[in-house]
């Protein structure tokens, strides 16, 4: 009867994520279009600054030396914040047609990838939405991407989820260790994605508060978590080794020491 009970209420909770993933997709729809009107206005916005440019340059001869210097300090800071409109604004663009992409993809679709680009989106989000709902907490990221990998044919919005679960997972470890570490402690994040072997490696590292051995027994165990009630559902892990084993036939591998951190490892055959 507990089992049962167990089961209604983790299916309640999927019922409401189901429901998120409805509305956030609505949500981010609406969003687009308001969105490509910032990034357009800020990009022609920016090249009319640069015909004022030429306009003061050719008569900066009549302007007061004191007036021409103060104008192109103004067009400086007005094109420097012209460039972090647009920068930002694409990458919210990125972030909403990642969400799209997850609503509407076709299951088990594979797309070629940029790996990196894809790795560098999830991790930031996930640090993103931890900043957001604990609030004052901060922790460093330490990135190492193999540019020069062409597009590698994955399941993109399945290894985004997976990506995204394993760094949430890393930014709630180091969180917790913060709550009863002393001032030394420095939450740190590790992540790396580069090629071997014709396998695609990717690998997210955390100076957290490693796994007991119960803990890595039961990693992989449905409705198993080390997280208080209400705040984990015990599926991640079990979703992750699905994504990774079965639907890229690669390998998911982990090293943990408790008390210094864990490394998350997803090794993937490079499909031609």
């Amino acid at each position: 009867m507990e089992q049962i009970e167990q089961l209604k209420e983790q299916l309640k909770k999927q019922e409401k994520l189901a429901s998120l993933g409805l509305l956030s997709a609505g949500i981010a729809h609406e969003i687009q279009n308001p969105l490509n009107f910032v990034i357009n206005f800020s990009k022609m916005s920016d090249k009319l600054l640069k015909d004022l440019t030429e306009i003061v340059e050719d008569h900066k001869d009549k302007l007061p030396d004191d007036d021409r210097e103060e104008m192109e300090d103004i067009m400086t800071d007005l094109k420097e914040n012209m460039a972090k409109i647009v920068e930002h604004g694409e990458r919210a663009i990125d972030i909403i047609q990642g969400i799209l992409l997850v609503s509407r993809g076709k299951e088990n679709e594979y797309r070629p990838t940029d790996i990196c680009k894809l790795v560098k989106e999830y991790v930031w989000l996930s640090y993103h939405a931890m900043r957001a709902n604990r609030k004052g907490f901060n922790l460093a990221i330490h990135e190492s991407y193999d540019t020069t990998m062409p597009p590698m044919t994955v399941i993109p919005q399945d290894l985004s989820r997976a990506v995204l679960n394993v760094m949430n997972n890393a930014c709630y470890t180091v969180w917790k260790k913060a709550q009863a570490a002393d001032e030394s402690y420095r939450p740190k994040i590790s992540v790396s994605v580069g090629s071997q072997d014709g396998n695609l490696l990717i690998s997210i590292a955390d100076n957290g508060e490693g796994m007991t051995d119960e803990v890595k027994q039961r990693l992989y165990e449905n409705f198993f978590t080390t997280k208080p009630v209400g705040q984990g559902t015990g599926l991640g892990m079990g979703i992750i080794r699905d994504i990774i084993e079965n639907k890229h036939e690669g390998t998911i591998s982990f090293d943990s020491v408790e008390g210094e951190g864990t490394t998350f490892t997803f090794t993937i055959p490079i499909r031609k």
